[in-house]
């Protein structure tokens, strides 16, 4: 592994531990599928457990350090202006259907600035990680975005239809985290994420920057909703021309 911040190691270290959890409790949601029982009220328990396991790991690199968690929300601390932010399950209705697309999102948040971030796809055992002035990394293994120039040629992760442009290449995945990823490896050539939230996707926008990208502006607020445009440089000025998408 390149040299890393003992802040991302331990970030690294949780999402990797907390994945033991989300593989086996995936396979008992494939069962639970065919179950009378089904399987809403199991998914939340995996999420609390996943969320518990990383709490427990980062506290032990930053005690004073608060939280903030899609399942508990903020969790305040001595520190409240520096936080962890995390996503247990980011695609949990994937992992409700028992579909194998869904991740951990973890990100370090200091003096108001996303400094490190750690997305895990514990399915395909894919881990992507960033820290500011560091690069991008997916695996051990440098990435960066896509260089495509055309519009009409990229490949976009979306959350939505209205108000796009015609003929789009678009995906619908169903995990915002791994749609962001994706554009710091150059899979997708952008992501346009409406109405989501920080924990979702703080951690992508810094493998995003740290892979040469573009991330539109946006306020760090706990929970207000977010809308999101990140590509490679050579569409993103292309994209902001298109008001009418946000």
């Amino acid at each position: 592994m390149n040299s890393i911040s003992p802040n991302l190691n331990i970030m690294i270290k949780a999402t990797e531990k907390a994945s033991k959890i989300l593989i086996r409790d995936f396979g008992e949601v494939e069962k639970l599928q065919v179950s009378l029982k089904g399987p809403n009220n199991f998914v939340t328990n995996a999420d609390r457990k996943v969320e518990e396991v990383i709490i427990k790991e980062l506290e032990k690199a930053k005690k004073n350090f608060s939280i903030l968690t899609e399942e508990s929300g903020f969790l305040e601390n001595k520190d409240k202006e520096n936080f962890w932010i995390i996503d247990p399950i980011d695609g949990t209705t994937n992992f409700l259907n028992g579909v194998p697309h869904f991740c951990i999102s973890v990100a370090l948040l200091i003096n108001r600035e996303i400094v490190a971030g750690v997305i895990y796809d514990p399915i395909k055992d894919e881990l992507f990680y960033s820290e500011k002035n560091n690069g991008s990394y997916l695996n051990n293994k440098s990435i960066r975005v896509s260089k495509k120039s055309k519009i009409s040629e990229c490949l976009y992760g979306v959350n939505f239809k209205k108000n796009l442009p015609e003929n789009l290449l678009i995906r619908n995945t169903g995990s915002a985290a791994l749609d962001l990823a994706y554009v710091s490896s150059g899979r997708f050539d952008a992501c346009l994420q409406k109405n989501v939230n920080l924990w979702d996707i703080a951690a992508g926008t810094i493998l995003i920057k740290e892979a040469g990208g573009i991330v539109n502006n946006f306020e760090l607020k706990k929970f207000d909703k977010i809308n999101i445009k990140a590509s490679n440089e050579r569409i993103s000025s292309d994209l902001n021309k298109k008001n009418n998408i946000f």
